[in-house]
């Protein structure tokens, strides 16, 4: 398999930094945070305004990368199932998807609620949700 690069154009700014106190998705009492972006990027920003809902992708660098089966939401009760199947940050290549709200956009930092993200993961990206994807923008 061919290795390719991706560049990180941010950070996550929150007060979450206990990976096992931080809620499994961001729906479930994820706090309000910055989304804090290379001033490289800014431009890409345009168009982004409070209301809107994004995807954030990451890079969930403090997960493990040789983890293929879990156990779903770390009950053990429930049987072990492939890492593909789940939202485990724990997968070969964890890259976070994260729904969130803008709250604020200030130059290249963007102010979301709901971001289950703990302080200083990497950004990899932000796209938008499109109307269809539960009739947003």
């Amino acid at each position: 398999m061919a290795a390719f690069e991706v560049e990180q154009i941010g950070v996550v700014q929150s007060p979450l930094t206990d990976l096992e106190a931080a809620p499994k998705q961001g729906d479930e009492c994820g706090p309000d945070a910055w989304l804090v972006l290379d001033g490289r990027v800014t431009e890409a920003l345009d168009g982004i305004a409070p209301g809107d809902v994004l995807i954030v992708l990451t890079w969930l660098h403090r997960a493990q990368r040789d983890v293929l089966s879990v156990h779903p939401r770390g009950d053990s009760s429930r049987p072990r199932q492939g890492v593909f199947g789940t939202r485990s940050p724990n997968r070969p290549n964890p890259i976070g998807m994260h729904r969130v709200r803008v709250l604020d956009v200030d130059g290249a930092r963007v102010r979301v609620s709901d971001l289950e993200a703990v302080d200083g993961t990497p950004i990899v990206d932000l796209k938008p949700v499109l109307s269809g994807d539960a009739g947003e923008r």
